[in-house]
């Protein structure tokens, strides 16, 4: 069994391997790829990605990447497309067409079908004189020295540089698009990753209680206000502004500080100038505020009148954090 060290070894020459052919990628680059993102930015049709094996598996995410960053695209696996699959492919898409050799039998049929049906075509390869690239519109070369694996057989390095490739595709469109955080999560409204860009805080504090004591309420109504609301703290208004705070850890400093309290008053137990956040803003933002100062709660504010709370929980149940 190999040691520790020899596993670590091999990892760290893969890594290294990739590195190093991803960085030779930008000096690949030629006027294809920008005459590439332009032909796809100015086209009226969709992307369609296909090719074959390991190629096929990059193309999927190359997809993704591409519907979720605002162009539309589709994929099509090149045996299929022989086989009736060709039908995918509109009148005024674009083909990106992903292989490694280039010379593939399933790239030698489906090539020239896509040419007589005259949709432009867009090599990814790391060979720029194979059938593919020949035949192609514009090249996007993704040559590396070597794959990963150690009989340089097993797409391990190539399948980056063409993931790598799809991924500068995607990211220069977007710039392109003008494509935004509000964008973003309007393709992503699920999940942890769409609360963060689009969840307000009057999302969340809208259905929480909303505790209140005015400055002369009693101490003890303000224990009850606190219990009865069970957020672990209440505001303190005047004129349905707000003047202060009082949280459980007021109530135990209280109790330690004195033995009568009943006597006491809001006003005389409540912190002043809480933080606050107005019910417009994102929910991340009350997050990143709850962690700059160490608190459990935000008092929120509308038209600059007292709105309610917002609970650290109430973040940590969405996913926020």
């Amino acid at each position: 069994m190999n040691s520790i060290q020899s596993i670590l070894k091999t990892a760290k020459k893969t890594i290294d391997l990739e590195r190093d052919a991803i960085a030779n990628l930008s000096h690949l680059l030629t006027d294809d790829f920008a005459n590439a993102v332009s032909l796809i930015y100015n086209s009226k049709g969709r992307v369609v990605i296909t090719g074959i094996g390991k190629s096929a598996i990059i193309a999927n995410k190359i997809v993704a990447t591409l519907n979720s960053t605002g162009t539309p695209s589709v994929f099509m696996h090149a045996a299929d497309a022989i086989h009736g699959d060709l039908g995918l492919i509109l009148e005024d898409d674009v083909v990106i067409c992903i292989s490694k050799s280039g010379n593939t039998p399933e790239i030698k049929v489906l090539v020239p079908l896509i040419k007589n049906a005259k949709n432009k075509m867009i090599a990814i390869t790391g060979n720029d004189k194979s059938f593919l690239a020949l035949q192609a519109d514009f090249i996007l070369n993704a040559y590396v020295e070597q794959e990963a694996c150690p009989n340089n057989l097993a797409p391990t390095t190539s399948t980056t540089a063409q993931l790598v490739l799809g991924d500068a595709l995607a990211v220069c469109l977007l710039e392109l698009r003008g494509f935004s955080s509000k964008d973003f999560a309007k393709y992503h409204p699920g999940g942890s990753l769409g609360k963060r860009l689009y969840l307000r805080v009057s999302d969340l504090s809208s259905v929480n209680e909303k505790p209140k004591v005015g400055l002369s309420t009693s101490a003890k109504d303000v224990i009850v206000e606190i219990s009865e609301k069970m957020l672990g703290v209440t505001a303190v208004v005047d004129n349905n502004k707000i003047a202060g705070i009082i949280t459980d850890g007021d109530l135990r400093r209280m109790l330690t500080k004195s033995d009568e309290f009943i006597h006491l008053t809001a006003k005389d137990i409540m912190s002043s100038h809480p933080k606050r956040i107005d019910e417009d803003a994102m929910a991340i933002d009350a997050m990143e505020l709850m962690e700059t100062h160490g608190i459990s709660q935000l008092l929120v504010e509308k038209n600059g009148n007292y709105a309610g709370v917002i609970h650290i929980h109430d973040l940590i149940k969405e996913g926020i954090i």
